[in-house]
């Protein structure tokens, strides 16, 4: 990170997650808000597993009694009915700000007086708004499914009455823009997750396989890649882990090979080293696409979710249109027909760069504290545009032009 980028350390903010469980995209961003302002404590439910990052191992971290819960690093998602009851017994320190890294429960924290709630929002919880799409690819037991479904309007209604304390919404992507706007009635801005670019060089030289890096879960649609690459015979190399990978590995041909997990050396070689990456399912924003383009690679995507505002069809990669293993097979023939400008796609990825997220991200606290929220949503938002001209610095017009 370029230290003249760094917002300054500041006393008056407070940072909010969920949880600090697993480690994935949303604690990247946390994470990346953390070092940024080191003299802010994060707030969160329960901070567990082996896989912390760093950051997270401090005494800045404030957690609740969920934190004693024996057995919560394992039932961490079925317990989800408790996280209300452990924010509302949250005590935030004072701040002037809290931001609110949040995709389920973060939002039912007190609200201390004269504290301005900014809420970066990786989604609106998927369980209660989205529940068919999370029961079926989260919650085995059909039991604790049938529960969730009946709890399903009382978490609707609270989770909208919770949307109420956020003074100033931040989408990660247009795309949970719009799922704010339907499932809160609110206005957002748009920040895009920052993005570790500078980590990633461009190849100008790629073998004969193609990559995933993801969790092993059933919504990535993960079972698309396997059975297209399977059906072709062409390599496919997977790295991760997770509850679908037995399944995967059953349907799996002799071309699909799962690494499991695997340190940032051994992604970030692959990533250099891979023809494309394959990007099947459907995202709130996905990082690990651009994460690919930052190392000049072209991306099979499925058409749908945030890989519509970070691929740019013809110059980044391509689009399948059905979730079918078919469709994608065709999209991959595509990509191999054409040629592509490794250096024209990492100008792609460099859009959202962390230091890019920062400066967004201290630009919008500031004006918060000085002129309130309203006056910045008012004076900066426009529906379906990023927050501001910083994100738009290469469009797909200019990035065509070499």
């Amino acid at each position: 990170m370029n230290r003249n980028n760094r917002p300054r350390a500041d006393r008056s903010l407070v940072l909010v997650h969920d949880f600090l469980i697993q480690m994935g995209g949303a604690e990247k961003v946390v994470e990346t808000m953390a070092e940024a302002y080191p003299e802010a404590p994060i707030a969160t439910s329960a901070t567990l597993g082996p896989n912390l990052f760093p950051v997270f191992r401090s005494r800045r971290v404030l957690n609740t009694w969920m934190q004693r819960i024996p057995g919560l690093l394992r039932h961490h998602k079925t317990l989800f009915f408790l996280y209300p009851l452990a924010f509302r017994s949250l005590r935030l320190p004072p701040a002037a700000i809290a931001w609110i890294s949040s995709s389920s429960f973060s939002k039912w924290v007190r609200k201390p007086r004269g504290t301005k709630f900014v809420c970066y929002c990786h989604t609106p919880p998927r369980f209660f708004w989205r529940p068919d799409e999370y029961l079926e690819n989260e919650v085995a037991n059909p039991l604790l499914r049938r529960f969730v479904r009946l709890l399903t309007p009382l978490f609707r209604w609270s989770d909208r009455r919770q949307s109420r304390k956020i003074d100033l919404f931040l989408a990660n992507s247009r795309n949970i823009q719009q799922r704010i706007r339907e499932c809160y009635g609110r206005n957002s801005l748009v920040v895009y997750p920052p993005v570790d670019v500078a980590r990633f060089r461009v190849s100008e030289s790629s073998e004969d396989f193609y990559l995933i890096v993801s969790r092993l879960v059933a919504y990535k649609r993960i079972d698309l890649a396997v059975r297209a690459f399977t059906e072709m015979g062409k390599r496919l190399v997977i790295i991760g882990d997770g509850p679908d990978r037995a399944r995967l590995e059953a349907m799996a041909g002799p071309s699909v090979e799962f690494l499991g997990r695997a340190p940032d050396e051994v992604v970030t070689e692959r990533m250099a080293a891979c023809r494309a990456y394959v990007f099947p399912g459907s995202e709130d924003f996905g990082i690990v696409p651009v994460e690919a383009q930052a190392c000049g690679k072209p991306v099979v995507a499925y058409r749908d979710g945030g890989a519509l505002e970070t691929v740019v069809e013809g110059l980044a990669g391509v689009f399948f249109d059905r979730p079918d293993p078919a469709a994608l097979a065709a999209a991959v023939g595509e990509l191999e027909r054409r040629e592509w400008d490794p250096r024209r796609i990492r100008r792609n990825a460099e859009r959202f760069s962390t230091e890019r997220f920062l400066a967004e991200t201290r630009s919008i606290l500031d004006r918060v504290r000085e002129h309130g929220p309203a006056a910045v949503l008012e004076e900066r938002w426009e529906p379906g545009a990023p927050a501001f001209a910083l994100a738009e610095t290469l469009v797909p017009a200019q990035l065509s032009e070499g």
